[in-house]
């Protein structure tokens, strides 16, 4: 799973470029900002993006802070 879909930079709008898999992509966010998941961050990711009225917009903009700050020097 790529995270094409997660938004690189800050935003202005809702993101609605949803992928087929917003689980998928909001773990694949995580796996490749370096977060070690354990099966209770992995169900909290599943609830997170299956849960009524989360939708990709704001799945999205959580997956996005993540690759944001992964992406920032280490001081």
């Amino acid at each position: 799973m790529t995270i094409d879909h997660v938004p690189a930079g800050p935003l202005d709008t809702e993101p609605l470029d949803a992928p087929a898999d917003q689980h998928a992509a909001l773990l694949a966010t995580l796996t490749a900002a370096g977060v070690e998941l354990g099966a209770y961050d992995r169900r909290i990711a599943e609830w997170l993006a299956a849960s009524p009225g989360m939708g990709w917009g704001a799945v999205a903009t959580i997956a996005s802070w993540v690759k944001r700050a992964a992406e920032q020097p280490n001081p």
